[in-house]
């Protein structure tokens, strides 16, 4: 069933484009509100697939309903309905987000097409939550131990704040998750999430990556190009590895975290972004600056948060699950049944030293379900987990 709503303070319209929903689509549940307030009202309190508005109303005009609705519900789609001499208004009211707008007295066809339209795209908003939510499981955080709970209570108090981040830990312990945490749980989630390998740049790329480039900058600069700055605007950017950027390279970061503003290589023109920034690093960069090679002062405005992400050694209470986690993850995507391991096969691991910490233990879980029996032995560990 679609739930569409009618705000129309002329029951005769109201009347006719009732009749109209209905008769088309007996899946149509339509409701009517005769006034903006009243509709405003029952918009908070139910679940509407789309609403239809007219613009010109007392009480409360459709304009100002436009904009509370977005505030509170942002994801419904509204059609503006809008008297002939209302299509200045219309056409400013989709500017402010409304889905498209139809003129009194509606027309059958445009109406129903719109209509269709507007419940499509709100249907594909839903299965984009429901795709959301898959892509975030493989960003979840598995474990209990207290080194990771109170990681996951200040990702909790952290992410729905501006303040930067700084994430520091071995390689393969997570980090990125926490930056994924931080990005879903805060109020840029609807905007992009962009990720850089500061490591895996080369030094004279990282500056054109970050922040773009014009044409004609450098050899290859053949058009210009946006950088990761100017594609994270409104979201947040990750800047992973920030330990090993170019010295260059962070004087810009640092000035894009003071003024908010990037230029591209090669331009003059400034460039006003607005992004937060979520870093990490395996590097101890107090060391790094004692030794000259990253501005203390920009890691005191990266570090407004500090998040340690421990080594596996210092959470083997979490192996339990992270070995189911990961069996289940491995037999769904390589479509198998899943593999059970034995208490005895589990506790060896967790004695086990994990150099390269969870990444490690992914990577063996899945030699020993691959190699391993029907239920994975501590024979089955002894033989292909050993180092």
């Amino acid at each position: 069933m679609s739930k569409i709503l009618i705000i129309e303070d002329e029951a005769a319209i109201r009347r006719v484009l009732v009749k109209i929903l209905s008769e088309e689509n007996d899946s149509y549940q339509v409701d009517e509100a005769e006034d903006g307030a009243v509709g405003l009202e029952k918009i908070k309190n139910n679940d509407y697939d789309l609403v239809l508005c007219d613009i010109k109303m007392p009480k409360m005009d459709g304009v100002e309903v436009l904009e509370e609705a977005k505030k509170i519900k942002p994801e419904i789609p509204m059609v503006m309905i809008s008297g002939h001499g209302d299509m200045e208004t219309a056409i400013h009211t989709m500017r402010l987000g409304a889905f498209d707008y139809i003129s009194k007295p509606p027309d059958l066809n445009r109406l129903l097409n719109t209509v269709r339209n507007a419940l499509d795209k709100k249907q594909l908003v839903v299965e984009n939550k429901i795709l959301k939510k898959k892509v975030s499981k493989n960003y979840e955080m598995v474990g209990e131990s207290e080194a990771i709970n109170h990681i996951k209570v200040m990702i909790d108090k952290v992410a729905q704040t501006e303040a930067r981040v700084l994430i520091t830990g071995p390689n393969g312990t997570g980090k990125e998750l926490v930056a994924h945490q931080l990005h879903e749980k805060s109020e840029r989630s609807n905007f992009p999430l962009i990720e850089v390998n500061c490591a895996a740049i080369p030094s004279e790329l990282i500056e054109s990556e970050l922040f773009g480039h014009v044409k004609g900058a450098f050899t290859s600069a053949v058009k210009d190009r946006a950088g990761k700055f100017e594609a994270a605007d409104k979201g947040t950017i990750f800047l992973d590895e920030i330990g090993d950027m170019s010295l260059s390279a962070q004087a810009k970061v640092l000035r894009a975290l003071q003024e908010s503003m990037i230029t591209r290589v090669g331009a003059e023109k400034d460039i006003k972004v607005d992004v937060r920034v979520v870093a990490a690093t395996n590097k101890d960069l107090k060391i790094e600056i004692a030794e000259g090679r990253f501005r203390e002062d920009l890691y005191h405005r990266l570090a407004v948060i500090l998040i340690k992400v421990p080594p596996l050694n210092e959470r083997r209470d979490d192996i339990p699950a992270l070995i189911t986690h990961f069996t289940e993850k491995i037999a769904s995507e390589q479509g198998n049944a899943v593999k059970a391991f034995s208490a005895q096969a589990i506790k060896l691991l967790q004695e086990y030293d994990w150099t390269g910490n969870i990444r490690e233990l992914r990577n063996v879980v899945e030699r020993l379900i691959i190699l391993g029996g029907n239920e994975i032995s501590e024979t089955d560990v002894k033989m292909f987990a050993s180092k």
